[in-house]
């Protein structure tokens, strides 16, 4: 006893800080189902206030697991033609990835072991969530069941979104930054400070053109005609908060929709309908309100004004890129500009191809922007503004010769220092 009680608790083989697999399991399953709660509160709670006796629970749980593998970007089906149904709802989207990624940083605390035992914990938790989806999938896979779901596709839109949802959570929380890959470029073109800049430049641009997006859009509930179209659709409280709830999970979908208008690419509206500020050309559109925010068939006019968006989102890009490059070479500057509208291609082909989809077989199948349209359109606006704004931006700055960075440095440590004397 004396021996045993002699003995450092610490030093006992099983580390205090180790789980169960079992305990990392649960994790998982813990996971999908706080995201599936998301959707199962109002869904339920509709159900609770809908007035039709025809609609069991059992059918309101299909629907939440449908709309659960929508969020992830899944394939549905819908009707007795299987029509597809692939328009993700980029709310649910959003929130899944932020709920993934904090469960990935918890994970990260945890993994201090090296090979297996390291990423045990991880796998384990992936694996519990994926758990979760395999039952949703099993669920919707009724022939009753009014969005169905088909096995491979869905699970792995599942997979791809946990994968990378749960790598971010973990890598960042590892405390490894998420860095742009070195383009192979000479020192001459790309000097030290570039993925710090071209990473603050392409966020600015990011951030700036859904601002735009968001003008854009909120200048279109203004002048458009959802309200009364929420009116003849709605009828009980059920409808309206459904229909209410519907257009708040689509709300990211019309930014990334109205970002694209802004940048005259425009979106398309089923197939040989676009619209876009050079022109409009509708077919005919399901009952829904957002829809209703579409323009006339008209040719271009005050319309073109949306582009003003995209052209302040480049300008932005283009004032960060140059007050960076003040010590830079006119040749490095360009490179970083040039690098960063090439880094935005990639962002915009994923933001287009989920923020678009079908809603039906035929006509119904374009919806929203074209992927490599949405791309091409924001390369070619960052080509042709912030890469001259950028240069011009530079040369203002620069125009004192080689004081100008150290006049710059005075400035703001002037201005650091005016506000802690005010503090």
């Amino acid at each position: 006893m004396t021996q045993l009680m002699g003995r450092p608790i610490l030093g006992l083989p099983s580390d205090l800080d180790s789980r169960s697999t079992l305990s990392d399991l649960l994790t998982g399953v813990r996971t999908a189902l706080l995201t599936l709660s998301v959707i199962a509160v109002p869904v339920f709670g509709l159900w609770v206030l809908a007035p039709y006796g025809d609609d069991t629970a059992q059918d309101a749980a299909r629907a939440v697991f449908a709309l659960w593998l929508l969020g992830h970007g899944a394939p549905l089906a819908r009707g007795p033609g299987a029509a597809p149904v692939t328009v993700a709802p980029l709310l649910l989207t959003a929130v899944t990835a932020v709920l993934l990624s904090r469960a990935g940083r918890r994970q990260a605390r945890r993994a201090r072991g090296r090979g297996w035992v390291r990423w045990r914990s991880p796998l384990t938790v992936y694996a519990g969530y994926l758990l979760v989806a395999a039952v949703a999938v099993a669920q919707c896979a009724d022939p009753q069941a009014l969005l169905r779901s088909r096995a491979v596709p869905d699970l792995t839109a599942v997979a791809l979104l946990a994968a990378a949802a749960l790598g971010h959570g973990l890598w960042t929380g590892l405390g490894r930054p998420v860095a742009l890959p070195r383009p192979p470029l000479p020192p001459a073109l790309w000097p030290d400070g570039a993925p710090a800049v071209l990473g603050r430049a392409l966020a600015g641009w990011l951030l700036a053109l859904t601002a735009g997006g968001g003008a854009v859009f909120a200048a279109a509930v203004l002048l458009g005609s959802a309200g009364r179209e929420a009116q003849q659709l709605g009828g009980g409280a059920a409808d309206w908060l459904g229909m209410l709830l519907a257009c708040l999970t689509l709300v990211p979908n019309a930014l990334a929709w109205s970002a694209s208008y802004a940048l005259g690419a425009g979106f398309d509206v089923g197939a040989g309908s676009h619209a876009g500020p050079l022109g409009t050309r509708l077919g005919p559109a399901p009952d829904f309100p957002l829809l209703a925010l579409l323009p006339a068939d008209r040719g271009p006019d005050w319309h073109l004004l949306a582009c003003a968006a995209a052209a302040a989102a480049a300008l932005t890009a283009a004032l960060l890129i140059g007050r960076a490059a003040t010590r830079w070479t006119p040749a490095q500057t360009a490179a970083t500009a040039v690098a960063t509208a090439l880094a935005a291609v990639p962002p915009a082909l994923l933001t287009a191809h989920l923020a678009g989809g079908a809603l039906g077989p035929g006509r119904m199948s374009r919806l929203g922007p074209v992927p490599w349209q949405f791309a091409l359109a924001q390369a070619a606006w960052l080509l042709a503004l912030a890469l001259p704004g950028a240069l011009l931006w530079r040369w203002w700055l620069g125009r004192h010769g080689d004081g100008a960075g150290p006049v710059v440095r005075a400035r703001v440590g002037a201005y650091r220092l005016v506000c802690r004397l005010a503090a």
